[in-house]
């Protein structure tokens, strides 16, 4: 069998695995397949991608032969001209009775149509990046003390969050620092002061120090008499560039009852959305408030900061290129002489270990972030 004829066998199967005509054994085997294979998972994700489209094609020029055979038959019919509409009274009436299952068929569709264009302008709309990216900071309603919102109870973080505040947005976060420095996503402080909690349900207070927004990449410091700083972090900031097909997994904060969670995926992709060169393209499920989470390889390092999905593909996660970080300190360190403070980890104490060690260490280091904004 030549190469085109496995290309053809190979999107006949992808095909089959996508609209769900395979067998459970087969169906299991080929996602297995799909894990194990980065090349076989990103010719799903594509033609996935590319089937939807194709379906869009489809829809639009139905639904311009749709409106092309009522004008015929109106031209024909004589009830409107190239001019347009014969507007007396009778003629409007016996038009809409003659023709009205086709009208409402036309509105039916143009309903349709209109969402479809609002889906297009969100899609086009550079605020978000395209309605395909989705961004995985918490999306949290505005929220007073002592009530639940989103099955959120603000009174677990009476502590330190200050009266008549509104909790605006938040994520995770991790130490780049063991003094304090806390780094995350841009979008997730979108609030001018924060708290940060960590895997014990400990609160503290933080101040947001840098906030990049072009990078998507923030800074907290922990300025809070009841935080102790570490002796050391555990993993190390990666400055090396990942393997492709390297396995990887994630701690953040998806949940609302601020509980920490463990999710393991692998590298998929050297770039990320839209052949982004500064972030990753990681198979791995992803859900908002995982924003800012640290990703790390088995040897304790990291090598991203998870930031956002595509919406349109399962399991596909986009993370900042760890490399990035020093860069970014650099530069921050230019305008804020107090950053000089901050030194990255460049060793791993957990290299060798098992994964269940691995995490236990890294937890103390990764918090559940909540920005919010100052009473007034």
């Amino acid at each position: 069998m030549n190469i085109h004829n496995e290309d053809i066998l190979m999107l006949q199967t992808i095909e089959r695995y996508l609209d769900g005509s395979m067998l459970p054994d087969e169906q299991a085997y080929f996602e297995q397949l799909r894990k194990n294979t980065p090349e076989i998972d990103q010719m799903v994700v594509e033609h996935s991608m590319f089937l939807g489209q194709m379906d869009e094609y489809v829809f639009q020029r139905n639904f311009k032969h749709s409106l092309h055979s009522v004008h015929t038959k109106l031209l024909a019919t004589g009830e409107i001209s190239e001019g347009g509409i014969v507007t007396t009274k009778g003629k409007v009436v016996q038009l809409y009775h003659r023709y009205k299952k086709d009208l409402l068929v036309a509105a039916s569709v143009g309903g349709a149509i209109a969402i479809l264009v609002s889906c297009i302008a969100l899609y086009l709309s550079p605020t978000v990046n395209g309605s395909q990216l989705e961004l995985l900071g918490s999306k949290m309603a505005k929220m007073e003390r002592n009530v639940m919102v989103q099955g959120i109870i603000l009174d677990n973080v009476k502590d330190k969050l200050p009266e008549n505040v509104s909790v605006i947005s938040g994520g995770t976060g991790f130490l780049i620092d063991p003094k304090g420095y806390i780094a995350t996503n841009a979008h997730v402080l979108k609030g001018s002061d924060a708290i940060v909690v960590n895997s014990n349900g400990d609160e503290f207070k933080a101040s947001i120090i840098h906030v990049d927004k072009q990078s998507d990449f923030a800074l907290l410091k922990i300025e809070d008499d009841d935080f102790k700083p570490l002796k050391s972090l555990p993993y190390a900031i990666g400055k090396a560039s990942a393997d492709l097909g390297e396995e990887i997994f994630t701690l953040g904060y998806p949940r609302d009852d601020n509980s920490i969670t463990y999710t393991q995926g692998y590298l998929s992709a050297l770039r990320g959305f839209k052949g982004d060169t500064t972030s990753y393209q990681i198979q791995m499920n992803s859900n908002p408030g995982n924003s800012g989470g640290p990703v790390l390889n088995k040897n304790g390092e990291v090598i991203g900061i998870l930031s956002s999905r595509q919406a349109q593909a399962d399991g596909v996660t986009f993370a900042i290129k760890s490399k990035n970080i020093y860069q970014l300190i650099d530069e921050f360190k230019k305008t804020d002489t107090s950053a000089a403070k901050i030194k990255i980890p460049s060793n791993s104490n957990i290299r060798g270990k098992d994964r269940e060690t691995q995490v236990k260490k890294i937890q103390e280091c990764v918090f559940s972030i909540k920005a919010y904004n100052k009473a007034r």
